[in-house]
């Protein structure tokens, strides 16, 4: 027996194998996912920037055209309300909904409370189309205040009694002088106010025109006639009076505006009395 017959048998090493390769770590999406995130955030803030820079330029603008085209005060305060996003109207060179308003309003003898109202009004090129009103509100101080442009009128006496204005004069017969009492109901003619002789009190009694006209002779048409204010000295000629009421304690005035008065600069210059 040899020597290496006495050692004691090794058992053989484990043969290696090759493991399972470790799974590939996943890139996380949400690095991506932020960044996008961000991008539209930026978009969106971009877009409110602009809407917002948009909107304050174009209502900076209608105000200093308003104040400009009726000689206002500078401090004139002047609300105008653009509906809609600003920047779609920009780009396609219209604004569709559009308010303005402001009180007391005094373009020379004609003084209210005013709004307008336009649509689809062009700002760049001509407009072919759109509409624009506007609506002037007085009250009894206000009212007093254009009729003391007629002569002879009683404006001291003027009050309002829906759907009419009244008034207190004077007629003599044999050298007594008696109150008559008018109510005329306002309408719009050519632009016009007119007002128009509706009941007659005389001495505080209901009178008919035919009586009247029986008692006082000819000396009654001075209270029969009707009266007519011109107020296109007051405003654009491309404005018009179209319809005028009195009511509860205000006479409200309506009238029309030619869509073209944004371009046409001769729309724009006061308007004259014929």
């Amino acid at each position: 027996m040899t020597t290496g017959d006495t050692q004691p048998t090794q058992p053989l090493p484990p043969v290696w194998t090759q493991g399972d390769p470790e799974p590939k770590k996943r890139r996380r999406a949400w690095p991506w996912l932020l960044a996008l995130v961000i991008v539209v955030g930026l978009a969106i803030a971009a877009w409110f920037a602009g809407e917002w820079i948009a909107r304050d330029i174009v209502t900076k603008t209608i105000r200093d055209q308003v104040v400009t085209q009726l000689s206002l005060p500078a401090d004139q305060q002047i609300d105008v309300v653009v509906a809609g996003a600003v920047l779609p109207q920009l780009i396609k060179g219209s604004l569709d909904d559009v308010t303005v308003s402001s009180d007391d309003v005094a373009l020379e003898a004609f003084v209210g409370d005013v709004t307008i109202h336009a649509q689809d009004i062009a700002i760049r090129g001509e407009s072919t189309g759109g509409t624009a009103t506007a609506t002037v509100v007085l009250d009894q101080e206000q009212l007093r205040t254009l009729l003391s442009t007629i002569e002879s009128f009683p404006t001291d006496s003027v009050g309002l009694a829906e759907p009419n204005v009244t008034m207190t004069t004077e007629l003599s017969l044999f050298g007594i002088t008696l109150p008559i009492g008018v109510a005329l109901t306002p309408s719009a003619a050519e632009g016009d106010i007119v007002l128009t002789p509706a009941a007659l009190q005389l001495a505080g009694s209901d009178i008919s025109v035919d009586a009247l006209k029986n008692q006082f002779g000819g000396v009654a048409d001075a209270v029969l006639r009707d009266w007519t204010i011109c107020i296109a000295q007051y405003i654009p000629a491309g404005v018009e009076l179209t319809g005028i009421a009195v009511t509860g304690e205000e006479v409200v005035a309506e009238l029309d505006i030619d869509p073209a008065i944004v371009n046409d600069t001769s729309l724009q210059e006061t308007g004259v009395c014929e």
